[in-house]
Order: structure tokens, then sequence, then C-alpha cells
């Protein structure tokens, strides 16, 4: 019986151990006023490396005071992968801050009291070391606090792009004489001799124009003089 109870202890936590996630907050005011609204950035990452492929529901900040009050405020989606905000008013006392990750348990994020200050849970550094050696980074300058930048190489799809737009170079003015089968140096003979036949031929027809005119008439042969 004991070893049965055994191995299903042990199926139970080989299951749960890739099954959970981290809440971790944003950058907090300095201090905390009672009826006062403040807004919560917060990170659920699942394994505290990543964020959870899938929609998670509910997500938000639960404050429970050591009495037992609880208070749950919903966290909105920002446009970064995992990254939420809620916006929380708070009575005095002390509270516990807990992380409400969908269908992962609730994770300890801070305490705070108010009116004071709230101190958040610091990011394990054994998820920043988990998160650098998979080599994956999802996030701009926006990012999960302590998790650093990823350098990331050009992709070459966008190198290929950029090197089939660009035009085709083209040949110097020697080699397009060379292609055609003409000698670069009669170019200018034949620009020359061109203008030349040109003008020859405008002197032929204004030459001919002229013989084809009627010489002028002398008005002294057309007189008739009568003496008396």
């Amino acid at each position: 019986m004991k070893w049965i109870l055994a191995l299903l202890v042990a199926g139970w936590l080989g299951g749960a151990s890739g099954a959970w996630a981290e809440t971790s907050l944003d950058p907090v005011p300095q201090r905390f006023v009672a009826g006062t609204s403040y807004t919560l950035g917060f990170w659920v990452l699942q394994h505290g490396t990543h964020p959870y492929e899938g929609e998670l529901s509910p997500v938000g900040l639960r404050f429970t005071s050591p009495d037992g009050e609880s208070l749950t405020f919903p966290g909105t989606p920002l446009p970064e992968a995992g990254h939420y905000a809620a916006s929380v008013v708070l009575p005095e006392g002390d509270w516990k801050i807990e992380g409400l990750q969908g269908m992962f348990a609730p994770y300890l994020a801070g305490t705070v009291s108010v009116p004071g200050e709230l101190k958040a849970e610091p990011v394990r550094e054994e998820s920043i070391e988990g998160f650098v050696a998979q080599g994956v980074d999802y996030w701009g300058a926006v990012r999960p606090p302590g998790f650093p930048d990823l350098p990331a190489e050009p992709a070459p799809v966008a190198q290929a792009t950029a090197a089939a737009s660009a035009p085709p170079p083209s040949p110097p003015p020697s080699r397009v004489a060379e292609d055609t089968g003409v000698p670069a140096w009669t170019l200018p003979l034949a620009a020359a001799g061109g203008a030349a036949l040109a003008g020859a031929g405008w002197w032929l027809v204004r030459r001919r124009e002229t013989e084809d005119e009627e010489p002028p008439r002398d008005p002294s042969a057309e007189t008739i003089v009568i003496s008396g």
C-alpha cells in the first residue's frame, strides 16, 4: 500500500513539474495610502522564464490580510506577452499580495503595509538563468524586471529581401560598346560623319530651290518710249 502511495505522489510531482508559473511586479509607488487608486503592472511567466502560450483566466492580484479578509483586482492584458496591469485601492492594514495565474496556482508576489511601503518579492535567479539559457527573447524595451536583453542576429530573410531589391550595377560605357560589336573609338567619327551628311543634304536642297525660282524682270525692258 505504501509503495502505491509513493508512486502516486511521484507521478503527481512529475506532472506538476511542468505546470507552474511565477508572478513578478513592475516597479511600484514608494508609498501606499488608504483609499487611493494605484495601477500595478505585473508579469505572469510559465516556469518563470517565458509567456504562457494560450489564454490565462482569471489573471489578477489578490490581497489577503492576516485576519483572512481578501480583496481581488482583475488584471488587464498589456501589449507585451505575459504583461498585465491592475488598478487597486486598499484600506489600512497589512496585506499579502498573490498573483492569480489562471490554471496555475497563486504565486506570492510581495507584501504591503497601508499606509506604508510595498515590498515586492525579487525575481528568482534561477528564472533569469533559465531565460538566458533557452536563448529566446520575447520582448523589446518593456520586459520583466531583471531580464536582460538577449542579442539577436538580423533575419536571413530580411537580408535576402534587401539584396534582391537593390538594382543591378550598370556596366561601364566602354564595355557597352564592346558588347555590341562596335569599337568605342568609332563613335565620335560616326557622329561627325552624320553631321557632315546632314549639312551637304541641306545645301543641295537649297541650291535646287534657288534654280527653280524665276529671275527678276527688268522694268525698263517693258517700257514703251514714244518720241515726239
